[in-house]
């Protein structure tokens, strides 16, 4: 998996593949494996972190039927704090753009989610100065 943080759009698209190809054999092993590499690798960049998501996406998708229960609370959990980092990381450079959609989930009423409230501090500390 650390070939994903290679800059050929060609070896990470190989990646992508790969890891989906892997994933219709061992599904709940290679999505085992890709986030215990994620929480290894907490600073990889978000384009990286982006390719191997999509390719756990992908693995679930496909075989949703056979994933436990167990596996699938523990790796929504891991998705959204993956995918909340990857938003504040983006929002290093696009601020604007991601506070816009991070405050279109707060709905007068509703409590907001955890992890839109954990992104918004999060994107908050990032940009602080």
């Amino acid at each position: 998996m650390d070939a994903t943080t290679d800059k050929d759009p060609q070896v990470q698209e190989q990646i992508y593949k790969a890891l989906c190809h892997l994933g219709e054999s061992e599904p709940e092993e290679i999505l085992n494996a890709c986030d215990e590499y994620l929480r290894q690798h907490d600073k990889l960049g978000y384009p990286h972190r982006v390719i191997i998501l999509k390719a756990m996406e992908t693995i679930v998708r496909s075989n949703i039927s056979l994933l436990d229960k167990s596996v699938a609370k523990e790796l929504v959990r891991d998705w959204q704090q993956a995918a909340s980092d990857v938003l504040v990381a983006v929002g290093q450079r696009f601020v604007n753009k991601v506070m816009e959609e991070v405050l279109g989930k707060f709905q007068p009423g509703i409590l907001p989610h955890f992890y839109v409230v954990q992104t918004f501090a999060n994107l908050s500390v990032a940009n602080g100065e």
